[in-house]
């Protein structure tokens, strides 16, 4: 377990943006019939999903939220020095879509921009990233923290598995450097010997030219090279067993149980993992806020999009301590501790606009 601590930097701002499209789930009895979507639903809990517009990217979900948070909370743009962007849709091979956020944002140039190319753990390993950047800072520096996937984009049509399950969305949280906050805590694993477990294998350098065409897989999908594909069994496995053991163990370091949290903002897998974390960790499943049923998986956006819907509808300034986690591909997974005052975070917004 490698953890991290801070004591200086403060959680100053959050925001959502969905786009104003969901899709219910029932929409796909057509393609998978009605007993797979039965059966589907009761194991996911997922009943609808956000869906981005065929046009719409990660980085305008993100901008939309960005632009959200530093009009409502009134923020000073010049002291933002780092943009820092979590997903796995980017604009672009190159440049990081950091700068097409930095550029949308009308930011100055002194400011440090570049992309994390992570997906389920994205939000908790790009807030320990920033608050260890902002380290180095000046008092009262700011940086943003755009979390956003669009994940219809690498899924095939088909896949009964993940085409029904994930949702597109994006964020904004802004962090701000100053002489005393709260304690903010991370733990973090990675296992790269099973990277395979979720991946795109085409599109990028390492496979390049593989056929368009999707075939049938061994599981009866049919699928290319270009979409993503999960390894149910080995992810599940992963989810139920190594994601509470690292949760075990960090609340041993930090000598604290499940009662010293209000909330549990957790990586929105599907229904049965979050009960199987219910369980083994003894935390009450009202204290672990589900959206997936209305909004779906949402990759990195997931504990972002938790707190909003729980805490963004005009909420006093108490502070909760929070505990979040996220888990996936990598296969990633963190643990992470944090106060935040309930009025940082704004309601969600919905969002079809586009950036060119």
């Amino acid at each position: 377990m490698r953890t991290s601590h801070y004591d200086n930097i403060r959680i100053a701002g959050l925001s959502v943006c969905l786009p104003e499209q969901t899709r219910e789930v029932d929409s796909y009895v057509q393609v998978f019939g009605k007993e797979n979507i039965a059966k589907f639903k009761k194991m996911t809990g997922v009943n609808s999903v956000s869906r981005a517009l065929p046009e719409q990217t990660a980085s305008d979900l993100g901008i939309e939220a960005s632009k959200n948070l530093l009009e409502k909370l009134d923020v000073d743009k010049s002291k933002i020095k780092i943009v820092v962007f979590v997903s796995q849709k980017p604009n672009f091979r190159l440049p990081s879509s950091a700068y097409f956020i930095h550029n949308h944002l009308d930011l100055n140039s002194d400011c440090v921009c570049f992309d994390i190319n992570l997906a389920c753990s994205g939000f908790i390993y790009g807030l320990n990233t920033v608050a260890g950047m902002l380290q180095s800072y000046d008092i009262e520096s700011k940086a943003l923290l755009v979390t956003a996937d669009t994940s219809i984009k690498s899924l095939a049509p088909n896949d009964r598995t993940m085409s029904m399950l994930f949702g597109d969305s994006g964020s904004a949280c802004l962090l701000s450097k100053t002489y005393e906050a709260p304690e903010i805590n991370f733990a973090f694993k990675s296992d790269g010997y099973r990277f395979k477990s979720i991946i795109t294998p085409a599109g990028a350098y390492r496979n390049m030219g593989k056929p368009l065409e999707r075939v049938k897989w061994s599981d009866d999908i049919l699928r290319s090279d270009y979409d993503t594909h999960m390894k149910g069994m080995e992810v599940f496995g992963f989810s139920i067993s190594d994601v509470p053991a690292l949760a075990k163990e960090f609340l041993q370091y930090l000598d604290k149980t499940p009662e010293d949290y209000e909330l549990f903002a957790l990586h929105q897998a599907n229904k049965y993992i979050l009960k199987q974390f219910s369980r083994k960790m003894n935390v009450p499943i009202g204290k672990i806020h589900l959206v997936l049923d209305r909004y779906g998986n949402n990759s990195s956006n997931s504990i972002p999009l938790v707190l909003a819907d729980i805490y963004g509808e005009g909420q006093n300034d108490a502070t909760p301590n929070v505990f979040m986690s996220g888990f996936g591909a990598g296969l990633s997974w963190a643990c992470a501790e944090a106060v935040i005052n309930k009025k940082i975070i704004l309601e969600i917004v919905k969002s079809n606009r586009t950036y060119e």
